[in-house]
């Protein structure tokens, strides 16, 4: 049997360290809120020990069934060469299905645009549940709640403004953090439960069925605040990239599962003796703010700090995805090009994106002042999570069937129980679309609408670009019989269709009446798989002695470097006269008989209009870059 060196282990070990600041810092702060909100949704006439129980269960098995068996143990299999989530999934699906079934198109999308739901409510309900465990100071009881959104908002602002400095400096300290975060909740947690040893009950699933059927709709809406203890869990498949298969797995089965468990009974085991003191005073028990009370008077102020760290963190976490999403979202061609800045040299990963950061922001504090209190927002978290959680879960099957080649029927018997579950838990949050969950459905649809109208917009304006274009293998005979004035270097001309003769060619050709002594034309073409190697990049096929039609592929979580890319070819950019690139700038009108919806065209020209500079966003230097206009109308 092969045994690990120690500088494997030590490899392995700074993973997992890393994965645990990184991965779980979502999940990781469901403590601070998940069981409260979730007793809530049943003390409208006081709490009895069936409840406190039987909420506690559900959580223990939410965790059990959907991260542990569903994430941990079964989706981290489905890696694209080592590249997990939602859109590599899409990608992934797309691969095995030949990208002809519209379904792995559709998923993937739904899926991106929930995440971006997401994305706005983790940094506002996180920092503010933290903040408002301030209220639970000796001293600060009285703290207003203007105060607190006040810190909050101090807080937000000073993240998202530090995203253009980068984070690669602090991220170091992410996982030590989240570690002694994770040893925290398991040490009040068990000082808890050796005051109430029988909340370990709770371990029994019976209780959890028994809840759910004896209460009815009200049972419905406890567990979709119960949903809340998962959320998050799709961190574990989308960075798995990062940190890898194994260190993912290693530390939720050996550290954050344990520490999350624990801290759940702890949260119940006082709640089991705020209850036997109530009765005893004969008075109901009134819910609380279970995280906070957990800890001694002496203690609160320290853990206050912890947790506003540990939100911080897990905020991070889903700014950065909120990036590398869109990175991918671009290069799959879900998205018009939008500004990359690469915030540290060492990490190709480390990445920064303006235009998505301050719309987060602006969503952020949006949520941060509408909804006021962490209980109120708390509504609007899980939809967007469990939505993404059904399209995972329906991916999954296709992937199963298509690309591991099962038997679809007992890929349905393996995938249909956690689909199910899935499903039973979109349903109960769909319940609490009027406490705030229309917020995630309404952020998606927007991002949907922008998806869909960039997609569509797209290919109409291919299809007519191609109409209003000259065949390529036309120009190329008609160039050869009658040869324009020839001037030395070599022309790049990007193109989307390499059968077409490009408009910036064509202009060329009319205003210039010169042809360059060699010309490419290029097309930039995203892969199904996250990376490509340098070496099998460029694919060349030459036309005659003048022409070369030339693919660069890139994997979806490559950086782009079209001339470095085109250099390593030998020969391909030498010789006298150097090289320029031409690119052709399209201006979208409207057409006298339209392709597209009036108001479908308006809003693809403004996604048109404000996309990045290819040329900048293919790393081509501005000064050997020449731009000529057309126009393609819809």
């Amino acid at each position: 049997m092969q045994t690990a060196t120690p500088t494997s282990r030590n490899s392995v070990a700074t993973l997992t360290l890393g994965a645990i600041g990184v991965v779980y810092g979502d999940i990781g702060t469901s403590p601070l809120y998940a069981f409260r909100e979730a007793l809530a949704q049943a003390a409208h006439d006081g709490i009895v020990r069936t409840e406190i129980v039987g909420v506690l269960s559900l959580a223990l098995w939410a965790l059990i069934i959907v991260v542990t068996l569903k994430y941990v143990l079964f989706l981290t299999r489905m890696d694209n060469n080592g590249e997990g989530g939602v859109l590599t999934l899409m990608a992934l699906a797309k691969r095995a299905t030949g990208g002809s079934w519209l379904v792995v198109t559709l998923l993937g999308a739904t899926g991106a645009a929930m995440f971006y739901g997401d994305a706005i409510i983790t940094p506002a309900l996180s920092v503010l549940s933290a903040v408002e465990g301030l209220k639970t100071i000796p001293g600060l009881d009285g703290m207003s709640q203007t105060a607190i959104l006040g810190v909050t908002v101090g807080i937000l602002i000073a993240l998202f403004i530090l995203q253009a400095r980068g984070t690669a400096g602090v991220a170091k300290l992410f996982g030590p953090v989240c570690a002694v975060w994770f040893v925290a909740l398991a040490g009040l947690g068990l000082w808890r439960i050796a005051a109430a040893p029988d909340v370990l009950a709770a371990f029994n699933p019976m209780h959890a069925v028994s809840f759910l059927l004896s209460h009815g709709v009200t049972g419905l809406f406890v567990l979709g605040a119960v949903f809340l203890t998962v959320t998050g869990a799709e961190a574990l498949i989308a960075d798995m990239g990062h940190f890898g298969r194994g260190p993912i797995q290693l530390g939720w089965l050996s550290f954050v599962w344990p520490a999350l468990t624990l801290n759940y009974l702890g949260q119940g085991a006082l709640a089991l003796k705020a209850l036997a003191a109530a009765e005893a005073a004969g008075r109901p028990l009134a819910n609380a703010d279970w995280f906070f009370i957990m800890a001694p008077d002496a203690l609160r102020a320290p853990l206050v700090v912890l947790a506003t760290l540990a939100t911080i963190i897990a905020s991070q976490a889903v700014i950065t995805g909120a990036y590398s999403l869109t990175h991918q979202a671009i290069s799959l061609g879900l998205l018009p090009r939008l500004t990359i800045r690469q915030t540290s040299e060492q990490q190709m990963g480390q990445i920064y994106m303006p235009a998505v950061n301050w719309l987060l922001l602006g969503g952020v504090l949006l949520l941060v002042f509408g909804f006021k209190s962490s209980s109120a927002m708390a509504a609007a978290y899980g939809i967007a999570v469990t939505a993404t959680m059904v399209v995972t879960t329906c991916m999954a099957f296709i992937i199963a069937w298509k690309y591991w080649n099962w038997e679809p029927v007992w890929a349905a018997l393996l995938i249909a129980p956690f689909l199910a579950l899935d499903l039973f838990f979109f349903g109960a949050n769909i319940l609490r679309v009027g406490e705030g969950g229309w917020v995630p459905l309404l952020v998606a649809g927007l991002v949907g609408l922008v998806i869909f109208t960039w997609l569509k917009g797209r290919r109409m304006a291919l299809a007519r670009a191609s109409e209003q274009g000259v065949s390529l293998s036309e120009m190329v005979k008609a160039l050869g019989q009658r040869p324009p004035t020839r001037i030395e270097g070599t022309a790049v001309f990007l193109t989307q269709d390499l059968d077409v003769t490009p408009s910036a060619l064509l202009h060329n050709l009319k205003h210039n009446k010169a042809l360059h002594r060699r010309n490419i034309l290029l097309k930039v073409e995203a892969q199904s798989t996250p990376y490509v190697a340098e070496d099998e990049r460029l694919i060349l096929e030459r036309i005659d002695d003048s022409f070369l039609k030339a693919r660069l592929c890139y994997g979806y979580m490559d950086a782009i470097d079209v001339p470095s890319d085109l250099a390593r070819s030998q020969g391909l950019l030498a010789g006298p006269g150097g090289t320029s690139f031409f690119v052709g700038r399209s201006a979208i009108r409207f057409a006298a008989r339209p392709t597209l919806p009036r108001w479908m065209a308006v809003i693809y020209m403004f996604l048109h209009r404000n996309a990045a500079d290819p040329t900048a966003y293919f790393s081509i230097p501005a000064n050997r870059v020449v731009e000529l206009g057309s126009q393609i109308e819809l």
